[in-house]
């Protein structure tokens, strides 16, 4: 059985088609990367699993339970770390802690060892003991980890749980992470825009754009179908020096013919090449490029990245923080 599957869900509002037709499976134990920017559909995907929001159509288990059927199952299963951290600054961690254990029914004795486990897991120091008003950003989302696990999920949720956050304490959040679904054996639903993030937690990565999973496979897999190597040429007009603007107006040979090539793709004034040796590529493709009246401006030599993988599905790069 897997942790999570989901066949053709849907979701819009109005007219608008946030989710359109996502298939996808998430085994046991796995940290799933949910890949897109602002606007994507990736929080809404989210809601939808957590029970939060119905589907417009299509179907999809939790824990083998389904989300529209057996949404009360499903809730006693699965752990929600959302976006923003609904916290009474007026409490205390701790407090947060025992009223979520309540909430779940557990006896005090069971609840003050369930608090004791998850803060070996979250990293929450002496601060546990202070006004939620006292802490960072970063610690109010640790508050937040923690109170999703005290029940002890099989299946934990996290959007976007880094957004905000400064590099030191995202780099906390990822240990944190990663320890628990190493340790405890947890399968996280990990919604993102930072490819890094993406890049280094996910066992697997799904990318969605316009509410539509375009990719899907590891990291590695993933920026394998790029290429190995990546040339990434910045070009300008040969005559005027100047950087072109119109596309349609700068020319641009076939290069499939040069060898070691796997794939071009051009974007404005970007090209793409990417190359099974691009380091014997070079010089072939600057001679390609001035003969047919092209000028290299600038050119970089490097592994692909998740940012060349998203702009190769869907056409553009990845803004954190923006809208498309």
């Amino acid at each position: 059985m897997s942790a999570i599957e989901t066949k053709d869900l849907r979701r819009s509002f109005g007219e608008e088609e946030a989710v359109a037709g996502v298939d996808l499976t998430v085994e046991d134990g796995e940290i799933y990367g949910f890949l897109g920017p602002n606007g994507a559909g990736k929080s809404t995907m989210v809601r939808m699993l957590c029970t939060l929001l119905g589907p417009s159509g299509g179907t999809a288990t939790v824990a083998g339970l389904d989300i529209a059927t057996q949404a009360s199952e499903v809730r006693l299963r699965i752990g929600v770390a959302l976006q923003e951290a609904a916290l009474d600054e007026k409490q205390t961690g701790r407090e947060i802690l025992d009223i979520q254990g309540r909430l779940y029914g557990m006896s005090s004795q069971v609840l003050a060892e369930r608090i004791d486990k998850v803060l070996e897991f979250v990293d929450i120091g002496d601060a546990i003991d202070r006004r939620v008003g006292t802490y960072s950003g970063g610690m109010k989302r640790r508050v937040d980890l923690a109170s999703s696990l005290l029940h002890e999920p099989e299946v934990l949720f996290l959007d976007e749980p880094t957004t905000g956050l400064d590099p030191v304490s995202r780099t906390k959040v990822w240990e944190e992470v990663r320890r628990l679904n190493r340790e405890l054996g947890v399968t996280i639903f990990l919604t993102t825009q930072y490819l890094e993030e993406a890049d280094v937690l996910a066992d697997r990565v799904g990318i969605i754009d316009a509410g539509k999973l375009v990719a899907q496979g590891t990291p590695v897999e993933l920026k394998r179908s790029v290429g190995n190597d990546l040339i990434v040429v910045d070009l300008e007009y040969n005559g005027s020096g100047t950087v072109a603007v119109d596309d349609a107006s700068m020319p641009v040979p076939n290069l499939d013919h040069l060898p070691t090539v796997t794939g071009v793709s051009r974007h404005g004034t970007e090209l793409s090449v990417s190359s099974s040796d691009g380091a014997a590529l070079v010089n072939d493709l600057v001679v390609a490029l001035n003969d047919s009246g092209a000028r290299v401006a600038s050119l970089t030599l490097r592994t692909p990245t998740l940012d060349d993988v998203f702009l190769d599905v869907t056409g553009h790069r990845i803004e954190p923080g923006g809208d498309l």
